[in-house]
């Protein structure tokens, strides 16, 4: 088939589907009051997936289930493990507004297990069945520790086989959450292309760099007072990534804005800022 310079996609696909990520930050702090800010930003925004990172939940109830009945999105998944203080399990939640299919988790351990891993990573998995086909969304949270990139390279290339096996090359492709790298880093570079791939034929856009305002689109920011004990440098490290290329642009990014900037009654929702993206369905 000849190349089509002015549609080498096919038509563009002109509807969208809205997907938030956040580092939630457990239940640190004031988190009662944190959690009613984060809900009414979310509720703002509108979205109709969300990943949640640093998600909570203990044998009562689920941070997953108490924001997916306040934000209308009924169908959740949740994995994670016991939290440093071990009375509840943190991990990464995945909320949408359409019913969840196959669903699957992988560890992104750099040693030998990851219950002993110094500085693991975690990936959750699900088919979103939604109303124009189905959509794979990924939520991933990588090794935290700032001279970690070593690891962090491991974890990318872990997910990236991860993504390749279960979400094929047809559907859209959502990969989400906290990368704890800055765009400029190795890691991040391997899965939009500027270095050697993650796996074969996995590559993305991230939607700051394609959609965003333009700005420096800091997540961990020294704005945010919650930050401020840890003395870190700002940075992005909280991405929208999307699969690249797909018929009709499904994917491809459109828009994309921080969430979580502002406080809600005087309450910063989270020592992280959200990402908000919508993507080409």
């Amino acid at each position: 088939m000849a190349y089509d310079i002015e549609q080498p996609y096919g038509p563009l696909i002109e509807t969208t589907v809205r997907v938030a990520t956040w580092n939630v930050w457990h239940r640190y702090g004031p988190w009662r009051a944190r959690e009613q800010a984060i809900t009414a930003t979310l509720r703002d925004a509108e979205p109709d997936f969300v990943v949640l990172v640093e998600a909570w939940e203990d044998d009562d109830e689920a941070q997953a289930a108490r924001l997916a009945e306040a934000l209308g999105l009924p169908h959740t998944v949740f994995r994670g493990f016991p939290s440093a203080g071990g009375r509840d399990r943190s991990g990464i939640a995945l909320l949408s507004r359409w019913p969840l299919g196959q669903v699957g988790r992988q560890w992104l351990a750099h040693e030998e297990h990851p219950a002993t891993a110094t500085d693991p990573g975690l990936a959750v998995h699900a088919r979103v069945d939604g109303p124009r086909g189905p959509l794979h969304v990924f939520g991933a949270a990588l090794g935290w520790r700032l001279g970690h990139s070593a690891q962090r390279q491991e974890q990318v290339r872990t997910l990236g086989a991860f993504v390749r096996q279960v979400a094929g090359d047809d559907a859209p492709v959502a990969v989400c959450g906290d990368f704890n790298a800055a765009p400029d880093s190795d890691e991040i570079r391997m899965l939009t292309g500027r270095a050697a791939v993650t796996a074969p034929g996995v590559v993305f856009y991230d939607a700051w760099e394609t959609a965003g305002d333009g700005t420096a689109g800091y997540t961990w920011s020294r704005a945010n007072h919650w930050t401020r004990p840890v003395l870190w440098p700002d940075r992005r490290i909280d991405y929208v990534f999307s699969a690249w290329p797909r018929a009709g642009g499904a994917g491809h990014p459109v828009r994309c804005e921080l969430l979580g900037e502002r406080p809600v009654d005087g309450v910063v929702p989270s020592d992280h800022y959200g990402v908000l993206a919508d993507l080409r369905y």
